[in-house]
C-alpha cells in the first residue's frame, strides 16, 4: 500500500474558513428573521451546503484526495439533493 504525502495546511487557512464559517452562521439566523415565503427553506439550504463543503474540503482534507474519490462523493450530494428538493417539492405543492 502507498502512502500519499500530502503538504499541511496552513494554520492562516483554518483561522480564514474558521471566520468564514462564523460569518455564515450570522448570515443564516439573519436571514431567518426575513420573510421570503417558500425561498426561506433554499436560502437556508444554500448556505448550509456551503458551511459543509468548507468543512469538507478544508477540515477534512478532501481536496487532498484523488479525484476519483472527489467525482464520488460530488456524485452522491448531487443525488442526496435531488431527494431532498423532490421532497420540498412535494410539501410545497400539497
Amino acid at each position: 500500500m502507498t502512502e500519499h504525502k500530502h503538504e499541511p495546511v496552513p494554520f492562516r487557512t483554518f483561522i480564514l474558513i474558521w471566520f468564514a464559517l462564523l460569518v455564515l452562521t450570522v448570515v443564516t439566523v439573519a436571514v431567518s428573521r426575513v420573510h421570503l415565503g417558500a425561498w426561506n427553506i433554499w436560502v437556508a439550504l444554500t448556505i448550509a451546503s456551503i458551511k459543509s463543503s468548507l468543512v469538507v474540503f478544508i477540515f477534512m482534507h478532501l481536496r487532498q484526495e484523488s479525484k476519483l474519490f472527489k467525482i464520488g462523493l460530488l456524485t452522491l450530494l448531487i443525488i442526496v439533493a435531488i431527494f431532498i428538493g423532490l421532497t420540498f417539492t412535494d410539501v410545497l405543492y400539497r
